[in-house]
């Protein structure tokens, strides 16, 4: 019997090898004495594709938040990345972003940066950190099929091997993070735990993705982003260029219902065109696709509400898109988890306390709320959107965060306001303070940009490249935009 006083996890199951699984074993294997992950699929030996991870053909990255939260947990990954050939881009500094209210400017001091690298190394650099403690393992070709315990506390979980042989793993502590196929508010309902609460907010957004040898050296390359904006009558659309390693873009084009990408690819530059802005179509232009097309239709916003639940079991604790997966367009999933993680860890650290799975579900509810608020708040406004429709209070806060948005064009302040939460270094209530208020009643200090801005030194590496029409660079730089005082 345990003393809920003195109790602590000794031994650890982690249900999924997903990066949050990763992320996971990260946050408790000092704690513990054992951790096992539980595994359906074969783990690659390098940066290659995981079966299960239909998002990973799709362009990622940490925000300066989860970037951060995955250096706690691990610390010297960020430099194994960027030495396997990530990029750290400073934020706005190298960033060519067209929002729906204007392009933002290239502010000379970065408050922020981004990670971007492919799925596949992000998830390798990470797994090959965690596997090299020997307290942690790995049991593939097995997935978890139930739960063991009753109402009160989990002890462990049911698996099966992928010959249907089933076993029970016993544990102090089970996490779940085996992502959007979780089975838990099944799980729970067989415990008798009733009453969750479950949200799904779908754009019908569809992605269509590929790689690309990018045709300039991408060491110091900015990301390039055209948004959808909701408020236009026809289809929204949007696409993204990120550069990652061994001198490739990832390209990922997208649309909503009415206005999908196809997977061909003949299809796939045209598409490009179509945005609210060529600049991407006119940069694909000049480089050589690696790859076929990929496209994933499902993406919508789900989240359980477990920490609303009136009972939750100790032993249990769920995180990364177990609890809440995010329509990808916002980079918010690896992040949410990192920081969940995170939080986790850190109710770890401060010693055995009853309702130690209780409280941390909370703590990790937290991240959750802020990229919740974040997307919902912008997928909602489609109108193809299904699950919930703007209320006057959306509505309301929808016109602030634009008039917010448009002052970011030209307003330093503004655009760090906007930055910090969607770094998710600060909440959604931040956009909101007295001093946030005013600079939007201001408005932007300066006049908005009339087209991307490259610096002369990418303009000049495009200038370089082969004769033909060129990519669109109508606003030349002669130096990054001071912040003003």
């Amino acid at each position: 019997m345990r003393e809920p006083s003195s109790w602590r996890p000794r031994r650890v199951v982690v249900i999924g090898g997903s990066i949050a699984g990763m992320l996971a074993a990260a946050a408790v294997k000092d704690h513990v004495d054992s951790v096992e992950i539980i595994e359906a699929h074969e783990l690659p030996a390098g940066p290659e594709p995981r079966t299960g991870v239909p998002q990973a053909v799709h362009i990622h990255w940490l925000q300066t938040g989860g970037a951060e939260a995955v250096e706690a947990l691990l610390p010297g990954t960020l430099d194994l990345l960027l030495e396997a050939g990530a990029h750290r881009i400073p934020v706005t500094t190298d960033m060519v972003i067209h929002s729906a209210e204007g392009w933002y400017r290239r502010w000379q001091r970065a408050t922020h940066y981004v990670i971007t690298a492919s799925r596949d190394l992000t998830d390798f650099v990470v797994r090959q950190q965690v596997l090299k403690d020997t307290r942690v393992s790995v049991r593939t070709q097995t997935k978890a099929v139930g739960l063991l315990g009753h109402r009160g506390t989990v002890t462990g979980v049911r698996v099966q091997t992928a010959d249907g042989t089933e076993a029970e793993l016993r544990a102090d502590l089970v996490i779940d993070a085996c992502g959007r196929a979780t089975r838990m508010p099944q799980w729970l309902e067989g415990l008798g735990i009733t009453g969750l609460t479950e949200e799904h907010i779908d754009s019908g957004l569809a992605y269509a993705s590929r790689i690309y040898r990018a045709p300039v050296p991408t060491a110091g390359w900015p990301v390039v982003g055209v948004q959808a904006d909701p408020h236009l009558p026809e289809p929204g659309k949007a696409g993204g260029i990120l550069p990652i390693e061994g001198d490739r873009w990832h390209v990922s084009l997208m649309g909503a219902p009415g206005g999908h990408p196809t997977r061909e690819a003949e299809a796939f530059e045209p598409f490009a065109r179509t945005l609210r802005h060529p600049v991407l179509a006119d940069l694909l232009e000049y480089a050589e696709p690696l790859t076929g097309v990929s496209v994933t239709r499902s993406t919508e916003n789900r989240r359980y509400r477990y920490e609303r639940l009136r009972r939750w079991p100790e032993g249990l604790v769920a995180l990364g898109d177990s609890v809440a997966a995010f329509n990808p367009v916002y980079a918010q999933g690896m992040s949410v988890a990192a920081l969940g993680a995170l939080a986790l860890r850190d109710l770890l650290s401060a010693g055995p306390r009853p309702g130690l799975a209780r409280r941390a579900q909370r703590a990790i509810a937290r991240p959750v709320n802020a990229a919740w608020t974040l997307a919902v708040g912008q997928d909602i406004h489609f109108p193809t959107t299904r699950g919930k429709r703007p209320n006057l209070a959306d509505r309301f806060l929808q016109r602030y965060v634009s008039r917010l948005s448009r002052t970011a064009t030209g307003s330093f302040r503004a655009a760090t306001a906007l930055t910090d939460v969607l770094a998710l270094q600060a909440p959604a209530a931040s956009l909101i303070k007295p001093g946030v208020l005013l600079t939007a009643l201001v408005g932007p200090l300066r006049r908005p940009a009339e087209g991307p801005a490259f610096t002369p030194a990418e303009r000049k590496l495009l200038d370089g490249l082969p004769h033909g029409r060129r990519p669109t660079v109508p606003v030349p730089m002669p130096e990054l935009d001071h912040e003003p005082t």
